[in-house]
Protein backbone atom coordinates (compact mmCIF):
# COMPACT_ATOMS: atom_id res chain seq x y z
CA UNK A 1 0.00 0.00 0.00
CA UNK A 2 2.51 2.53 0.83
CA UNK A 3 4.08 1.70 -2.99
CA UNK A 4 0.87 3.13 -4.23
CA UNK A 5 0.80 6.09 -2.35
CA UNK A 6 4.61 6.83 -3.11
CA UNK A 7 3.81 6.36 -6.75
CA UNK A 8 0.92 9.08 -6.40
CA UNK A 9 3.20 11.21 -4.97
CA UNK A 10 6.01 10.98 -7.45
CA UNK A 11 3.43 11.50 -10.33
CA UNK A 12 1.86 14.56 -8.16
CA UNK A 13 5.47 16.27 -7.69
CA UNK A 14 6.38 15.69 -11.45
CA UNK A 15 3.01 17.15 -12.40
CA UNK A 16 3.70 20.31 -10.43
CA UNK A 17 7.23 20.99 -11.59
CA UNK A 18 5.32 20.71 -15.53
CA UNK A 19 2.86 23.23 -14.49
CA UNK A 20 5.67 25.82 -12.98
CA UNK A 21 6.38 26.22 -16.50
CA UNK A 22 3.03 25.69 -18.50
CA UNK A 23 0.33 27.80 -18.28
CA UNK A 24 -2.63 28.38 -20.73
CA UNK A 25 -4.47 31.05 -21.66
CA UNK A 26 -8.18 32.28 -23.41
CA UNK A 27 -6.05 32.08 -27.03
CA UNK A 28 -4.02 28.79 -26.32
CA UNK A 29 -5.14 27.26 -23.57
CA UNK A 30 -3.47 24.24 -21.44
CA UNK A 31 -4.56 20.35 -22.87
CA UNK A 32 -4.86 18.78 -19.34
CA UNK A 33 -4.78 14.84 -19.13
CA UNK A 34 -5.90 12.75 -16.42
CA UNK A 35 -5.38 8.93 -16.68
CA UNK A 36 -7.03 6.06 -14.65
CA UNK A 37 -6.86 2.39 -14.79
CA UNK A 38 -9.68 2.51 -16.38
CA UNK A 39 -10.52 5.78 -18.67
CA UNK A 40 -9.10 8.89 -20.03
CA UNK A 41 -9.84 12.50 -19.26
CA UNK A 42 -8.49 15.62 -21.17
CA UNK A 43 -9.53 19.10 -20.86
CA UNK A 44 -8.22 22.66 -22.29
CA UNK A 45 -8.18 25.10 -19.32
CA UNK A 46 -8.06 28.72 -19.46
CA UNK A 47 -6.04 29.15 -16.64
CA UNK A 48 -6.26 33.07 -16.27
CA UNK A 49 -10.08 32.98 -15.81
CA UNK A 50 -10.03 29.20 -14.39
CA UNK A 51 -12.58 27.70 -16.49
CA UNK A 52 -12.18 24.30 -18.50
CA UNK A 53 -13.69 25.43 -22.43
CA UNK A 54 -13.32 21.55 -23.45
CA UNK A 55 -14.19 18.28 -22.75
CA UNK A 56 -13.80 15.03 -23.66
CA UNK A 57 -13.61 11.76 -22.33
CA UNK A 58 -13.95 7.75 -22.68
CA UNK A 59 -17.01 7.92 -20.39
CA UNK A 60 -18.30 10.41 -22.73
CA UNK A 61 -22.02 9.78 -24.52
CA UNK A 62 -20.92 10.63 -27.95
CA UNK A 63 -17.94 7.57 -27.86
CA UNK A 64 -20.21 4.85 -26.67
CA UNK A 65 -20.70 3.13 -29.40
CA UNK A 66 -17.25 3.42 -30.42
CA UNK A 67 -16.03 2.20 -27.61
CA UNK A 68 -17.22 -1.31 -27.36
CA UNK A 69 -13.85 -3.25 -26.92
CA UNK A 70 -11.08 -1.24 -28.37
CA UNK A 71 -8.50 -1.07 -26.43
CA UNK A 72 -7.14 1.67 -24.27
CA UNK A 73 -4.83 3.39 -26.35
CA UNK A 74 -7.64 3.21 -29.09
CA UNK A 75 -9.86 5.23 -26.70
CA UNK A 76 -7.28 7.73 -25.91
CA UNK A 77 -6.87 8.24 -29.55
CA UNK A 78 -10.58 8.52 -30.23
CA UNK A 79 -10.95 11.05 -26.82
CA UNK A 80 -7.68 13.01 -28.47
CA UNK A 81 -10.10 13.28 -31.75
CA UNK A 82 -13.36 14.09 -30.27
CA UNK A 83 -11.58 16.72 -27.88
CA UNK A 84 -9.76 18.12 -31.45
CA UNK A 85 -12.86 18.28 -33.09
CA UNK A 86 -14.79 20.78 -30.29
CA UNK A 87 -11.83 22.75 -29.81
CA UNK A 88 -12.04 23.42 -33.48
CA UNK A 89 -15.60 23.89 -33.23
CA UNK A 90 -14.91 26.52 -30.19
CA UNK A 91 -12.48 28.84 -32.11
CA UNK A 92 -9.15 27.06 -30.37
CA UNK A 93 -6.66 25.62 -33.22
CA UNK A 94 -3.73 25.95 -30.96
CA UNK A 95 -2.67 24.23 -27.10
CA UNK A 96 -0.26 24.08 -24.82
CA UNK A 97 0.27 20.13 -23.62
CA UNK A 98 0.23 19.18 -20.61
CA UNK A 99 1.00 15.57 -19.73
CA UNK A 100 -0.13 15.47 -16.28
CA UNK A 101 3.14 14.27 -14.47
CA UNK A 102 2.25 10.50 -16.90
CA UNK A 103 5.33 9.62 -19.42
CA UNK A 104 4.67 10.62 -22.51
CA UNK A 105 3.97 7.20 -24.03
CA UNK A 106 0.61 4.49 -24.52
CA UNK A 107 -2.01 5.96 -23.98
CA UNK A 108 -0.80 9.86 -23.69
CA UNK A 109 1.28 10.03 -26.81
CA UNK A 110 -2.00 8.23 -28.55
CA UNK A 111 -4.44 10.67 -27.50
CA UNK A 112 -2.02 13.42 -28.32
CA UNK A 113 -1.90 11.64 -31.70
CA UNK A 114 -5.41 11.52 -32.31
CA UNK A 115 -5.69 15.34 -31.28
CA UNK A 116 -3.19 16.23 -33.92
CA UNK A 117 -4.34 14.43 -36.57
CA UNK A 118 -7.84 16.35 -36.51
CA UNK A 119 -6.16 19.41 -36.29
CA UNK A 120 -5.11 20.36 -33.04
CA UNK A 121 -1.44 22.12 -32.58
CA UNK A 122 1.17 21.85 -29.97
Amino acid sequence: MARAIKKKMARKRRHLRVRKKISGNAAVPRLNVYRSLKHIYAQLIDDLSGRTLVFASTLDPSLQDQLQKPGKQEAARLVGELLAQRALQNGIEQAVFDRGGYRYHGRIKALADGARDKGLKF
